[in-house]
């Protein structure tokens, strides 16, 4: 199809940022505009003519600016086709509309701010849509722009084309015009559920990327955008590597969250969604290898987080330089920045994803899950207790801060979880972990022989020392349990370990058993009154 020449446009807009260029290059090609009244106002005050658009309605604005836009002449201006009703419209006195800009009445600005109810119903646009839907369906020969950010873009093409929009870029911004009105009529109808208690739910997602594959690799894979959503995982920035895998977006998330609170130097080693290792100190090159440490044999594949920019000092842990049998295999590095150095350093390995996203930025949203048509929507996991409250006659200290960091790890492993963390020098370092069990006596098992081996791992000593070493460590580390203890097996099992602190949310019906065996093994524990599920 050929470009369009832009004789005449329509322009009304309540947004009104970035409009003035657009109309002079439009002018300045001898487009004649039609404006409505604030729109005119305002072209007018920056010296630029327009045709009212009364002269082509044949009427005057009405009912308070409720009608203005909406006619016989205007609609069919935009709608007819160019060649087969060129002699009816001629006939009734239709001249043609080659380009509508319009954006819609500030529904949602007024939302948010909390508006009554009445200036709801009057914010909901009418004229806008009918116009847009219009100008977009008979895009071959009419260009509808409904979002300022495209401006700088047409005024290039208008000044290149001499004043014409080609047919792909028509296409584009139809495409873009009916994503505009379906969003604005979802907003609307969900405000409007809302104002009687029904609620509802429309997303809006687009711009979807094509992934290597999905959980595996028969299966195929989009990833999408949230219309609107602020600091969202879509946009972040893939400096290195080869393209990303559903399961590589699942894990690099999981990788975030398990930084994004933590309030020092932090790293995250990510396998299946689940930190099997996580640190935060003041030496980030020092935090790395402790986090590497918690499960240095699942670290094989994983993703690396870390919640400040990175240097190459850090980053050499890997082995990158090295024959292949020798690096450290990581897929995924995150980080809000890098050095120059450690880019080129992460670039040795052609195939490591290197992604620089702002980990530190706020959570926004919901908690969305579908299943099989239906979708479950909850507030998101950012409250970590609700009280410190020791429950036990025996009171060993446990440190806040080191309390604070095993909650904040638990809350992003996968239920049912069980932490032991410690203290490490300047650093609190999980030690071990044990995630996603049916059975919570399964998952604090799991968690302390992690502890053993790793303690056995750092172990230098004689061995006769060893179970010595490792029973001395474990008694100064805090067991911590996403959800309460059912039984007392969790706290015998514990104790036998060494374990002299546990932290859990409390409210079981057997809490005053659990309670009586930690007295009688003097074991401290201590309620937060807030459970971690993640399922």
């Amino acid at each position: 199809m050929s470009s369009i020449k832009v004789k005449k446009a329509l322009l009304s807009v309540s947004d009104k940022a970035g409009l003035i260029p657009l109309a002079q290059t439009l002018k300045s090609f001898g487009c004649e505009i039609i404006s409505t009244g604030g729109t005119g106002r305002k072209l007018a005050e920056a010296g630029i003519s327009y045709t009212d658009i009364s002269k082509v309605t044949g009427n005057p604005e009405a009912f308070g600016g409720r009608m203005k836009t909406i006619s016989f002449n205007i609609e069919s201006a935009l709608l007819f086709d160019r060649e087969r009703d060129a002699k009816e419209a001629a006939d009734l006195n239709i001249e043609a509309i080659d380009m509508v800009v319009c954006n819609l009445y500030p529904f949602q600005k007024v939302l948010e701010a909390g508006a009554d109810f009445e200036t709801l119903i009057e914010n909901i646009d009418i004229g806008g849509p009918t116009m847009v839907r219009a100008a977009a369906k008979n895009f071959k020969y009419v260009a509808t722009i409904t979002n300022p950010d495209s401006y700088d873009s047409i005024i290039a093409e208008l000044k290149e084309n001499k004043g014409a929009l080609s047919y792909e870029t028509r296409h584009e911004l139809m495409r873009i015009a009916f994503n505009h009105t379906a969003d604005y009529d979802a907003m609307i109808a969900q405000a409007m559920d809302k104002s009687l208690g029904k609620e509802s739910l429309r997303l809006s997602f687009t711009g979807g990327k094509t992934l290597r594959y999905g959980e595996n690799s028969h299966q195929s894979a989009l990833y999408f955008k949230e219309v609107g959503a602020p600091n969202s995982l879509y946009d972040m920035d893939i400096l290195h590597g080869k393209a990303l895998s559903f399961n590589n977006i699942l894990d690099i998330h999981g990788a975030i969250e398990s930084v994004r609170t933590l309030n020092r130097t932090a790293c995250s080693v990510i396998k299946h969604s689940n930190p099997c290792g996580l640190c935060e100190g003041t030496d980030q090159r020092t935090v790395l290898e402790q986090t590497w440490a918690g499960d240095p044999i699942s670290a094989f594949g994983s993703i690396i987080a870390f919640n400040q920019k990175l240097e190459k000092s850090t980053v050499e842990f890997l082995g990158l330089e090295k024959k292949a049998s020798q690096r450290k295999f990581v897929e995924v590095i995150v980080a809000p920045s890098f050095t120059d150095e450690a880019l080129e350093y992460l670039q040795l390995h052609k195939n490591l994803r290197v992604i620089a996203y702002d980990v530190n930025a706020p959570r926004t949203g919901k908690d969305i899950r579908y299943m099989n048509g239906s979708l479950l929507v909850q507030d998101l996991d950012d409250q970590l207790h609700s009280k410190i409250e020791t429950v036990t006659t025996t009171s060993i200290e446990a440190p806040n801060d080191l309390v604070e960091f095993g909650l904040k790890a638990i809350s992003n492993i996968k239920s049912n979880a069980i932490v032991v963390v410690r203290r490490k020098g300047d650093m609190l370092q999980l030690l071990g972990m044990g995630a996603g069990q049916p059975n919570r006596l399964v998952a604090s098992k799991l968690a302390l022989e992690k502890c053993g081996e790793n303690l056995t791992n750092e172990y230098t000593g004689a061995p006769e020392g060893l179970e010595a070493y490792i029973r001395e460590e474990l008694g100064k580390t805090v067991l911590i349990s996403d959800a309460f203890f059912p039984f007392p097996d969790n706290v015998e099992l514990a104790h036998e370990y060494g374990i002299k602190a546990i932290v859990q949310p409390g409210g079981s019906i057997r809490d005053n058993k659990v309670i009586d065996k930690c007295n009688e093994l003097g074991v401290t524990m201590i309620f937060t009154g807030l459970r971690h599920f993640k399922h």
